[in-house]
């Protein structure tokens, strides 16, 4: 007799190995931030998929490297929370690279004290040509850990593989009912969503002495049943950076309020308004005491 399973499933890796991407991919629909820029995920964001064999709660981590500054801290302790109490964990790594220090890292100071499963997923593998340099890339992961644990060869480009991983997950997943209503994809609340998407724009939009100094703040969601009204405030660390951020006759602030409304009324599936403001805090990311509201 075949069994209906549930369970959690994190998401680790080095920052842009891809772990949101492949979350969009799996649920089938995009519910995480995705940019080329380092720190895109910086909460834990949960995807939820169904299907007649299973539900899985997919728990998508932010980035981990060693950490340089308070926010980075904060950034390892939010990856390091979602490990413990999950079923499986998707140590995800750039297969079109070998092992680095980074990935060395998340092994020895991450996943060192935990008991479950791990699969290794090894995405962008299809960029390189060469199938040996391919399998001698992969040893170089599997040699991280002590114990053989099994790979999964994708592209969350182009979907490649994903029923392979899929049903990889599924087998080592407990028996369980689901507790989701099928048509869920997500636990995440429309303010945390809104918080995001506006960082998303900012990412996109801006150089690279913005982005990583970028926290936002949502400070008022009122939801009607025809408008959602939403006041944010984004936080940066220096007046310069805000003059970016706003630019000529405030035509970037303008830019990045009009596509994040395009897509936060795409998701609430209503009118949105939205007003963004600006606000300098001088080094936030090195001493604010509200880091957890920051970032």
């Amino acid at each position: 007799m075949k069994h209906y399973k549930f369970g959690y499933v994190a998401i680790i890796g080095r920052p842009n190995v891809g772990k949101s991407t492949i979350l969009n991919r799996l649920i089938g629909q995009k519910i995480a931030i995705t940019t080329n820029k380092a720190q895109t995920t910086r909460r834990r964001i949960n995807g939820i998929l169904t299907t007649d064999d299973a539900q899985i709660v997919f728990v998508d981590t932010p980035g981990i490297h060693k950490p340089v500054d308070k926010l980075g801290e904060c950034l390892v302790d939010e990856a390091k929370s979602a490990i413990p109490d999950v079923d499986l964990v998707l140590f995800v790594v750039d297969g079109s690279t070998s092992a680095g220090r980074g990935d060395r890292w998340i092994v020895e100071n991450v996943l060192k004290d935990y008991k479950g499963q791990i699969i290794i997923v090894s995405n962008k593998y299809d960029m390189l040509k060469n199938q040996q340099k391919r399998e001698e890339n992969l040893l170089t992961y599997k040699t991280l850990f002590t114990q053989n644990y099994p790979t999964v060869k994708i592209s969350a480009k182009t979907g490649r593989n994903f029923d392979t991983l899929i049903s990889n997950i599924i087998r080592k997943l407990p028996v369980g009912e689901k507790i989701y209503d099928e048509e869920q994809i997500t636990d995440e609340t429309m303010r945390n969503i809104a918080r995001e998407l506006i960082r998303e724009k900012i990412l996109l939009y801006t150089h690279d002495e913005v982005p990583h100094s970028v926290a936002v703040i949502i400070e008022k969601y009122e939801e009607k049943e025809n408008i959602d009204r939403i006041e944010a405030q984004i936080i940066v660390e220096h007046e310069t950076q805000k003059g970016i951020l706003i630019g000529k006759n405030a035509s970037m602030l303008k830019k990045i309020g009009t596509e994040a409304r395009k897509e936060l009324e795409f998701t609430a599936d209503k009118k949105v308004y939205l007003d963004l403001q600006v606000k300098v805090i001088k080094d936030w990311r090195k001493k604010n005491k509200d880091m957890d509201k920051m970032y």
